[in-house]
């Protein structure tokens, strides 16, 4: 039998789809339901490998921790990667198939896809009890509609009830819900169940006569008002939205008594990927994590981060414009601790020959790892285990660039020469041994009085942010009455909204 289903769309990016969905599976996994999150489309420069090699959204596999299934595939058929505003690398059923423009995909390679797409959730909804959808932007982006995988086309012809998250911190939220069903198909707003408040601050009862006019207006009811949730550290799904600087991630626990804070700045490189990396470093109390874009910034960090990107070369000369190349340097003659992931790590040797990402040709690095990188057609994807600093490492690796290593002491993958650190190895931090000695050896080299807490485990806190995600809907939303739309579809009968529909 067919599993049930819900689609869980937002009235713009951001306004919370990707949290409310892993709350929705967490919720439901603890109610002894089997579930699995999926995704159509998504463009994201956050991604993850599974264990079968293949390349995801990263907000899909948190949703499937938060389910508790391994990730797959199936959870996310295409993944955009941007590499410029105007194009993107196609990753189908997790391996990339060529580079398209914004009009190339839309323009027919998306209406392709919609088969393959829709068998995916056919097959998870044929093995799981129910399968939470995510759209992506808006449902009502009425120019992409004929040639939608992912929202509407998607709950169509699924036969999918849908939910819609609007973010009331950012305002407008009423207005952002009526327009977002009027400016629907009746065939698409019969699907609309209703809709879910994200982000509240206050007392509900003074929202609730708005949500009765709303319900008046729409014939449609809201399922919940989740409040406002401070320090959750969940996965962001989209690099290119989130504007990360000045950003900063802190522990929320206090460093011991005695110890120094540790600084940590993070080098906002563009095409950013993976800044996730650095999530685990801001678990740690007394860590605190910044995103910066300029050399000033690094002077008094204890510990500076080159990140993954979508652009090394275009990373490189953006470092070396904003000048910050040349504090690098400085710190790398200095002994002052530096760490290169992905592209950051490609970004710190001494050459790149790369025709394929940017067919830029030869271009020097930065100079400060003994590594030459060539850029090829095949992407490494890949779940590596390995030692470094006496401990076991876990990782998991996404890139083109293949290193040629000439010296220095080896560090996972990669090398490390003094104080300057480079490896492919994405997730590396988050194995909690490594990361406390590689904390030690930066403290060390900073002359800090730094001690890593010896029982941060960042897997249980990932678990403590998931199960606050699940609490949340089921404290503040309705949730017999989502059951029933997950298990029985939209309710049949639903007045169209008048004013303005297609």
């Amino acid at each position: 039998m067919r599993g049930g289903g819900l689609l869980v769309a937002g009235t713009t990016s951001d306004a919370g789809k990707s949290v409310v969905t892993a709350g929705i599976c967490r919720w439901l996994v603890r109610q002894g339901i089997k579930v699995a999150p999926f995704k159509g489309q998504n463009m994201s420069l956050n991604s993850f490998v599974t264990r079968e090699g293949a390349e995801i959204g990263r907000a899909q596999a948190m949703q499937a921790q938060a389910a508790r299934v391994e990730p797959t595939a199936l959870m996310n058929p295409v993944l955009l990667k941007p590499g410029s505003d105007r194009s993107s690398q196609v990753v189908l059923m997790g391996k990339p198939v060529g580079e398209l423009s914004a009009r190339g995909y839309h323009g027919g390679r998306q209406k392709e896809l919609f088969e393959p797409v829709l068998a995916c959730l056919e097959e998870l909804r044929g093995t799981y009890d129910a399968v939470i959808c995510e759209g992506a932007g808006s449902p009502a982006e009425i120019n992409l509609r004929r040639t939608d995988i992912v929202n509407m086309g998607i709950a169509r012809a699924a036969k999918l009830p849908v939910v819609v998250v609007g973010d009331i911190d950012r305002g407008g939220v009423f207005a952002q819900f009526f327009g977002t069903t009027a400016l629907l198909s009746p065939e698409d707003q019969s699907l609309v169940a209703g809709y879910l408040v994200n982000k509240f601050r206050g007392d509900v009862t003074l929202l609730e006569p708005g949500l009765d006019m709303l319900h008046g207006l729409t014939g449609r009811r809201t399922f919940g008002v989740l409040p406002y949730a401070h320090g959750l550290g969940i996965d962001e799904e989209d690099g290119l939205r989130v504007s990360l600087r000045g950003t900063v991630r802190e522990s929320v626990v206090a460093p011991p008594l005695g110890a120094d804070v540790l600084r940590v700045a993070v080098c906002a490189v563009p095409l950013m990927s993976n800044f996730t990396d650095v999530d685990a470093l801001a678990a740690e109390p007394g860590v605190v994590v910044r995103f910066v874009d300029r050399p000033e910034e690094l002077v008094d960090a204890d510990l500076v981060v080159v990140p993954g990107t979508r652009g090394t070369v275009k990373a490189l000369a953006w470092l070396r414009e904003r000048g910050l190349a040349d504090a690098l340097a400085r710190r790398a003659a200095e002994g002052r601790p530096v760490l290169g992931i992905c592209g950051g790590f490609q970004a710190l040797g001494e050459r790149i020959e790369d025709e394929v990402e940017s067919k830029a040709g030869v271009v020097d690095g930065l100079g400060l790892l003994p590594v030459r990188v060539r850029f090829g057609v095949e992407k490494t994807l890949a779940r590596p285990v390995g030692e470094a600093l006496g401990e076991r490492v876990e990782g998991y690796e996404i890139h083109h660039g293949v290193a040629t290593v000439d010296g220095g002491e080896p560090f996972l993958d990669g090398c490390r020469v003094g104080s300057v650190w480079g490896t492919h190895w994405h997730g590396s931090l988050e194995s909690d041994g490594f990361r406390r000695a590689f904390l030690r050896e930066v403290a060390a080299a900073a002359g800090r009085r730094f001690v890593p807490a010896p029982d941060t485990s960042f897997g249980a806190l990932r678990e403590e942010q998931l199960d606050r995600l699940g609490d949340l809907i089921e404290e503040h939303a309705d949730t017999d009455a989502l059951l029933r739309l997950i298990e029985e579809g939209a309710p049949a009968g639903l007045p169209f909204v008048p004013p303005g529909a297609p």
